[in-house]
């Protein structure tokens, strides 16, 4: 894992490593009611814009519902910052609540503003997930 060189790259970090955790309660903590989370997709479940505290409810919540406890993992592997903009990659690994192994590739771009996530655009193998959940085959 990179180290921080600044406030803004910690808080991402220690972001993807509660949620690895699966605590949606401490997760929620890093967000305001006007914090928006869009995986940047088309025509893949949970595609499109979600906010406040629907990121957790009607999105992470669910998501993190097809694994077995405690997974996926998020892996952060490079971390570069300018401002209040945090880019990175990390990997998603864990095990679905079927069994499966699930291993995925991810770039995200995170918004800061005073020490709040504000934005965060999600890109990552979305022929990957449908294929995995059996659609678009």
């Amino acid at each position: 894992m990179p180290q921080a060189r600044n406030a803004n790259e910690q808080l991402v970090i220690d972001f993807f490593a509660t949620l690895s955790t699966g605590d949606l309660a401490r997760v929620r903590t890093f967000f305001d009611d006007d914090t928006t989370w869009a995986p940047m997709v088309k025509d893949v479940p949970g595609a499109g814009e979600h906010k406040g505290a629907a990121i957790v409810d009607e999105f992470l919540g669910p998501v993190r519902g097809l694994f077995k406890a405690g997974d996926p993992k998020v892996h952060v592997d490079n971390l570069v910052s300018s401002d209040n903009f945090v880019m990175c990659e990390t990997r998603g690994i864990g095990t679905l609540a079927d069994g499966r192994p699930y291993e995925n590739l991810y770039a995200w771009a995170i918004q800061i503003e005073g020490g709040r996530i504000k934005r965060i655009r999600e890109y990552f193998d979305s022929h990957y997930v449908m294929q995995l959940f059996g659609a678009g085959q």
